[in-house]
């Protein structure tokens, strides 16, 4: 997550126009940041697979700082829509960028060296067991984490922004 800027129209999707070049402010765990660092100084050639795991830069807008925030997240695919979960490896609490989301569901993700502003929500009842297998044949550890806590890990559609 240590890429400068994001494409121009990330920041106003965002919600923030007068802040194109903000900088996000990177996930502050040391090997998260590392990954960040690689993916973003490579433009995405470097760092999309961390141990043959797809993943995808996150840039949310905090919902109490109002700045930028990126981390790095496993993802899948359907269809035209990006999958994520909310692990937070099984902890009790929701993750930072999950609480964001749904503070301000605008965010950009950046797929290897694709830019994307997407729109988030929260998988219903009807969507979610669907979505938690393909996410769970990608990453079986979700499973585990699941078990560890009391919250419903939630999955989360990114939809594509069309300009």
């Amino acid at each position: 997550m240590p890429e400068e800027h994001l494409p121009e129209q990330g920041p106003e999707q965002l919600g923030q126009p007068e802040q194109q070049d903000e900088a996000p402010i990177d996930n502050p765990t040391g090997w998260v940041a590392a990954h960040i660092r690689r993916y973003d100084r490579s433009g995405g050639k470097d760092g999309q697979k961390w141990y043959g795991l797809d993943t995808l830069l996150l840039t949310t807008r905090g919902r109490k700082s109002g700045k930028l925030r990126r981390t790095a997240v496993i993802y899948g695919r359907d269809g035209e829509n990006v999958i994520v979960v909310g692990s937070n490896a099984g902890k009790p609490e929701h993750p930072l960028w999950y609480l964001n989301l749904v503070a301000s569901p605008e965010a950009h993700v950046q797929i290897g060296e694709e830019h994307l502003d997407v729109r988030a929500r929260t998988a219903n009842a009807e969507e979610k067991p669907d979505l938690w297998k393909l996410m769970t044949g990608i990453f079986p550890q979700y499973k585990s984490y699941q078990k560890k806590t009391t919250r419903d890990i939630p999955v989360v559609i990114l939809e594509p922004v069309k300009p």
